[in-house]
């Protein structure tokens, strides 16, 4: 599976961006995917995870902010993004797994580039 990111960009403390994900090869229905995010100097961290079947969990830090979500017509994962707050300042990666409810980084078999997001106090 390639992905590919985008979406990121620069927005004021309050605001929201999307972010999308989208795939090739391998057919993307059959995979759990997810966001992850890395600020600089920390490691990278869960976000956000959706099951084939839509079934979706969260990193506490961003649940109620954060909704991801899936169109596998469209080989793409979304990343929809409210809230927004300067913590949340990352670069913003996807992944894909064939583990069910996977959240650490070595779970997951494919990634994306990773897009950067910058929130402004």
């Amino acid at each position: 599976v390639q992905l590919q990111a985008s979406g990121g960009g620069l927005v004021q403390a309050g605001g929201s961006l999307r972010l999308s994900c989208a795939a090739s090869g391998r057919t993307f229905s059959g995979y759990a995917m997810a966001w992850f995010r890395q600020a600089p100097g920390k490691e990278r961290e869960f976000v956000a995870a959706i099951s084939r079947s839509g079934i979706t969990w969260y990193a506490d830090s961003v649940k109620g902010r954060f909704t991801i979500s899936r169109d596998n017509a469209k080989n793409t994962v979304y990343l929809q993004m409210n809230s927004l707050k300067p913590e949340d300042t990352a670069v913003y990666y996807c992944a894909a797994t064939l583990t069910w409810k996977a959240t650490m980084p070595r779970s997951y078999d494919y990634w994306g580039q990773g897009t950067q997001v910058t929130v402004s106090s």
